[in-house]
């Protein structure tokens, strides 16, 4: 299998540099200024074996990488509000023997939150969810670092729709010859749904800093609260911190130091979006479908898209203004 990573950022990028490590044929999806570096410096990928620089091919599209093969895996790696463009451009992309990507092709969508299953299954046929535990950062151009050890990360795969298939089995297979766990599950968006609540602290990250402070540990379980309450009420299942943790402790450890999540990460680099619309944004669109009240997913959502529009910097508000505004939501609702 040749595997197409789409969007070769942070977790892109580490799962396409693991996978080359291990001898599988990968191709890696990037834009702009990252696409350049990694085209003229390869990408220089860190992790707790050491630096190393990877050849790897790149491309901007489809349209740079020709015909796909029947063997091609999508992986998709772009933030949940870049998925739909990722998943127009390459689902129409033809395959050798007749058919396209989105008729023919798996496509597995490694990202939080847990909208971009859905939208690929309006698009594509065969869609597998993955759920991610991989820390990593990607602040400079065509250079990424992921130091968790033992392993690298821990991938969670299964069919979107639920169940599993072979080739879930197989490209699990890969990952694990490239310093990954990766179980194959019957329920991954039962996983995903438990990354979901723990992802709802990446907007306070973002706003406030990544330093730890007791005051966002207070938030952050308020969130963290009303994203219970609003997967209950629509009676979505998902995994326990027992089972979670059960999963990963002593696996996935990173070195002692403060370090910025994937939100903060977008700040930093000034991208111009955030992903808490399919973050914090989940729960409040359920607790709006449901009838549960969600005023601090709401003022993490609101903020963090602010930070976002208006290119400020990541840590630019104390987290006494934050929990204000989530008190003023509360009071209102």
């Amino acid at each position: 299998m040749r595997y197409i990573i789409i969007g070769a950022g942070a977790i892109g990028a580490t799962i396409g540099g693991r996978l080359t490590e291990a001898g599988a044929e990968v191709v890696l999806v990037a834009r702009g200024a990252h696409a350049e570096a990694l085209t003229a410096d390869g990408l220089r990928l860190t992790t707790a074996d050491g630096a190393r620089v990877h050849r790897i091919p790149v491309v901007t599209g489809p349209a740079e990488l020709g015909e796909l093969r029947p063997d091609d895996v999508l992986l998709l790696t772009v933030k949940t509000q870049d998925a739909i463009a990722a998943l127009d451009a390459w689902g129409d992309a033809e395959v050798a023997g007749g058919g396209t990507a989105a008729q023919r092709l798996p496509v597995l969508c490694a990202q939080n939150g847990v909208e971009s299953e859905r939208l690929a299954l309006r698009r594509f046929a065969r869609v597998y969810g993955v759920c991610v535990w991989l820390p990593a950062t990607f602040l400079e151009p065509g250079v990424v670092s992921a130091l968790c050890a033992p392993l690298t990360g821990i991938l969670h795969i299964g069919l979107a729709a639920g169940g599993a298939d072979a080739r879930a089995r197989r490209i699990a297979a890969d990952l694990e010859r490239s310093g990954f766990e990766a179980p194959v599950v019957e329920d991954v968006m039962r996983w995903k749904y438990a990354k979901l609540l723990g992802n709802l602290g990446n907007a306070v990250q973002a706003t406030t800093g990544p330093e730890p402070h007791p005051a966002k540990t207070a938030l952050l379980l308020r969130a963290r609260q009303e994203g219970r309450a609003a997967l209950g009420a629509a009676g979505i299942a998902y995994a326990s911190e027992a089972e979670q943790a059960a999963a990963r402790d002593g696996k996935v450890d990173q070195p002692p130091g403060v370090r910025g999540g994937s939100s903060w990460q977008s700040l930093r680099r000034g991208t111009g979006s955030i992903e808490a619309d399919y973050l914090n944004g989940e729960i409040s669109l359920l607790g709006r479908l449901h009838g549960v009240p969600t005023p601090v997913n709401d003022t993490l959502r609101h903020a963090a898209n602010i930070f976002a529009r208006e290119g400020l910097p990541p840590g630019a508000m104390s987290i006494e203004d934050l929990t204000a505004l989530a008190d003023e939501a509360a009071a209102r609702a």
